[in-house]
């Protein structure tokens, strides 16, 4: 019995490595997404992904605290179930989510990125992907834009005017 089950084992993880899965970026578009579970993701996912890599994502100009989320849409071009392992952003401002079950062939998914936009200036982040993808089982995900300072919420002090004599 218990070579059975090893032999059933084996044959069922040589199945899963002959299937190829593979994993494609596409230009987000807005409309595309409607899994947004609150509405500063919705407002996030309302905007169309510029630039013409997929795997990059323009924030722009953006407002101190604004919605930090983004989408990054892929499929599943391969002939095998597509899985995520790990995202992982490169800091602690940066924070994946991903799917955590297979993504079938054909199946449109979304990577969700969020940043913290409470950090002012231009910022260059990245989040690294791991998949079961047969040519690419490293895929990195590019954030960038440059975050305004907060507005002023105290009044200016006044100064003295100096002492002359």
């Amino acid at each position: 019995m218990r070579k059975l089950f090893s032999l059933l084992a084996i044959i069922f993880i040589s199945v899963s490595f002959i299937n190829a899965q593979e994993i494609q970026f596409v230009n987000y578009k807005s409309g595309d997404f409607s899994k947004a579970p609150s509405e500063a993701e919705k407002a996030g996912a309302k905007m169309d992904q510029p630039g013409t890599a997929a795997t990059d994502w323009n924030y722009g100009s953006i407002e101190n605290a604004s919605t930090g989320y983004r989408y990054f849409k892929f499929t599943n071009t391969g002939s095998g179930p597509l899985v995520i392992s790990a995202a992982k952003g490169s800091c602690g401002c940066t924070v994946p989510t991903w799917p955590k079950e297979p993504v079938m062939p054909g199946q449109s998914e979304f990577i969700k990125v969020k940043y913290d936009t409470k950090r002012t200036g231009a910022f260059t982040k990245y989040v690294t992907l791991t998949t079961n993808a047969t040519t690419n089982t490293t895929t990195r995900l590019k954030i960038f834009g440059t975050v305004a300072a907060p507005a002023s919420t105290t009044p200016p002090v006044k100064t003295a005017a100096p002492v002359t004599k």
